[in-house]
């Protein structure tokens, strides 16, 4: 058996700090979400990609990919939103076995109201902070971590860190 690597006292102070933010954010990000719009973050985060695809449609699968979701946990969340009356499913006209997601009226006028509160919350806690270079190494940093994290490049947001969108 081959020795442990253990972590340097550097890499040990980076980690705790990281792993801090990795608890502390989602928390704060479904917190203001829960208080303004009840809704969760996942909720609106699925909302806000079913609000920028054409015709307001997506399906599951791709939904999916682009809330870096499995299927299953994607399922249980469009349930609830259809209880609210946020999107609906149908079945996808160009192929019998898949399910289409769509937004409705009403959850278009839901993202459309959160958005403003959710985009502050976002800035205040991660952008406001940092210095356009931190922002820089930031993206590198998380486009470096998507690499090994999804080498397949499955979710949405390896396919956007490696294609160094702004």
């Amino acid at each position: 058996m081959t020795e442990p690597r253990w972590l340097s006292r550097s890499e040990q102070d980076t980690w705790v700090s990281f792993a801090a933010v990795l608890e502390l954010l989602p928390r704060e990000l479904d917190a203001q979400l829960q208080r303004d719009e009840t809704l969760t973050h996942f909720d609106y985060f699925t909302l806000a990609m079913l609000s920028e695809a054409e015709n307001r449609t997506l399906r599951m699968t791709a939904l999916a990919s682009m809330t870096n979701s499995t299927l299953p946990r994607l399922s249980h969340v469009i349930s609830r939103l259809e209880k609210r009356g946020y999107v609906r499913r149908e079945q996808c006209a160009e192929d019998a076995r898949a399910t289409n997601a769509v937004m409705t009226d009403e959850g278009w006028q839901k993202i459309v109201q959160a958005a403003p509160g959710h985009v502050e919350n976002v800035r205040s806690l991660v952008f406001d902070p940092l210095t356009a270079e931190q922002l820089r190494n930031l993206h590198e940093i998380s486009a470096a971590l998507l690499r090994r994290l999804d080498p397949e490049g499955r979710m949405m947001a390896s396919a956007r860190s490696s294609s160094g969108r702004e």
